[in-house]
């Protein structure tokens, strides 16, 4: 069903629509280095703090501060009045010279990370990026863990190294050993790489010694970023074992600046693909289904080289939140947690360049003729996403984009 019209121009194809509504954190230069709450429309940004204020909205108080917690913090019924809100105030014209003012070209706003990060814990998710992972890693051996099917494999990372999309990715030092016959060196990642996901941000917070059930995501989950978790594969490789992923992935995870709520992708909803064995109970997704149809595309230097369907993943979203409070960790306002790398079947799929170059022994041609294994210094990756929009068409995430520089560049 058609929704209601903005009086806002919003160009054909625009990554926001009127259906979209994404949260996020801005400053505009010639105003000074404040930052305040802002939502996307067409190419344009709302300050929805002011406009909430020219309004008379008696949600403004949640809108005051210069990130979207504390109206995350305030639970699904006000998510959904204030949304209700803003789509009147863009789609009625007797809100135009109240809001009008508060509309801002989006080329004149500096984007800010759009949420104070809680923990940040990381999944191992889609079952055809395990696959490769597991026959490039182990190829003697069965590429998945004998737990894999049976529960979301994932990993606590760290939360301080979040940050905006456009932060260089300076190349990370660490241990490496080359081969089983020397002793690891200390130096710089020769195996730098992307993992293309989406980042799921908590909004209400649980107890502790509560597990959230799978029919409480929505009581829980405020919305969607896209995520790069960069990974140094060699230091990776040398430090994982026992223990998992440490310093060759928390030097730098990236977010997209717009934060998609929950409530914008009710159209892209759709079935998971069939999961042998059955999940346990408590995993059991058969009466909440939450796999999502969305399509990353991911640029190298310009160039398409990928477009993973998130709608392959084995392990969705709200099941990946039931493990992870399943032992009655708690939730807090601005937790993020991946979703694991997104990978289908296909080779032009992939959400790694582990994947592409098949662990770096099969480089991949670029167009002037060049191949590329791992990331070199001022190369640069862009990830945008794209998911059916309610009454018709598509809507973005807006991108999440890295350029490597060498750890020495100031």
């Amino acid at each position: 069903m058609q929704g209601p019209s903005p009086w806002v121009p919003v160009p054909e194809n625009s990554q926001f629509p009127l259906s979209n509504l994404p949260y996020g954190s801005f400053s505009i230069e010639t105003e000074g280095p404040g930052r305040r709450v802002g939502v996307a429309i067409g190419d344009h940004v709302i300050d929805v703090g002011a406009a909430a204020r020219a309004t008379g909205s008696p949600l403004s108080h949640l809108l005051e501060g210069h990130v979207v917690n504390p109206l995350m913090a305030a639970g699904p019924q006000t998510w959904n009045e204030l949304r209700a809100a803003v789509t009147a105030w863009l789609s009625d014209t007797r809100y135009q010279d109240q809001v009008g003012p508060h509309l801002i070209p989006r080329r004149q706003v500096t984007m800010h990370l759009p949420f104070e990060v809680g923990d940040y814990v990381d999944f191992y998710s889609s079952e055809h990026h395990a696959l490769n992972a597991g026959r490039i890693l182990r190829p003697s051996g069965d590429p998945l863990p004998p737990s894999w099917k049976y529960l979301p494999v994932g990993y606590q990372g760290r939360a301080g190294t979040v940050a905006i999309s456009g932060t260089p990715v300076r190349r990370p030092s660490g241990q490496v050993r080359d081969s089983l016959d020397v002793t690891p060196s200390f130096r710089p990642s020769h195996a730098l790489d992307f993992e293309a996901e989406l980042g799921f941000v908590v909004g209400v917070p649980s107890d502790l010694g509560h597990a959230v059930p799978l029919s409480a995501f929505e009581d829980h989950v405020f919305g969607v970023v896209i995520l790069s978790d960069w990974s140094a594969r060699d230091i990776q490789a040398w430090e994982y074992v026992p223990l998992g992923p440490f310093l060759g992935k928390s030097f730098l995870t990236s977010v997209s600046p717009w934060l998609v709520p929950l409530a914008a992708l009710k159209a892209a909803r759709t079935d998971p693909p069939p999961r042998d064995p059955p999940p346990l109970s408590y995993l059991d997704d058969a009466d909440h289904p939450w796999a999502l149809d969305i399509t990353l595309e991911i640029k190298l230097n310009g160039r398409v080289i990928s477009r993973p369907p998130f709608s392959s993943m084995y392990w969705t979203a709200a099941q990946q939140l039931a493990q992870m409070t399943s032992n009655g960790a708690s939730l807090r306002t601005g937790d993020l947690y991946g979703s694991g790398t997104i990978s289908g079947p296909r080779p032009d799929q992939v959400g790694s360049l582990l994947e592409l170059s098949w662990g770096g022994s099969k480089p991949f041609q670029n167009p002037d003729g060049s191949t590329h294994t791992y990331l070199a210094d001022g190369d640069e990756v862009v990830i945008t996403g794209s998911a059916p929009a309610a009454g018709g068409g598509t809507l973005g995430f807006g991108e999440v984009r890295g350029r490597v520089v060498d750890p020495s560049d100031t």
